[in-house]
């Protein structure tokens, strides 16, 4: 029986820790609907409102973050993301996000470029980036 509540509390403690992705991007940018955070991620769409030509920051393939975020946003499986990307920058209508290995490196990256947008935990928000949007 004390097995089981210690299981219980645990998988209680794992919902209530589970992570909420945020766009985030340099404090000075707007913030962003739905509808612009997708075109951002797809390639559609080539500045951030209030914050100049849009460079995209992304975490690397098959994080967890990413994989929620692109679901949540973009509606991209890492696959189907993968495709589309590499079809747009052979046909040269887009550069490549860059794609960085944690958080900290996307919100460094953020803070220091008024275009920048990118995605982390929400937990992670600090003073030096803003929350865009939180799908």
């Amino acid at each position: 029986m004390k097995k089981l509540w210690v299981v219980s509390l645990l998988c209680l403690a794992s919902f209530s820790a589970q992570s909420a992705v945020v766009l985030i991007g340099n404090p000075a940018a707007d913030e962003l609907s739905k509808s612009d955070a997708k075109k951002l991620f797809l390639g559609k769409m080539k500045s951030v409102p209030g914050g100049g030509k849009a460079v995209l920051v992304e975490l690397q393939d098959g994080n967890p973050l990413r994989i929620e975020f692109h679901d949540k946003v973009t509606g991209k499986s890492e696959s189907q993301l993968q495709s589309y990307w590499s079809r747009l920058i052979f046909t040269g209508k887009a550069s490549a996000p860059a794609q960085m290995t944690s958080i900290d490196q996307v919100k460094q990256k953020v803070a220091a470029n008024t275009g920048a947008v990118g995605y982390i935990d929400e937990a992670d928000v600090d003073g030096t980036v803003k929350v865009l949007y939180k799908p």
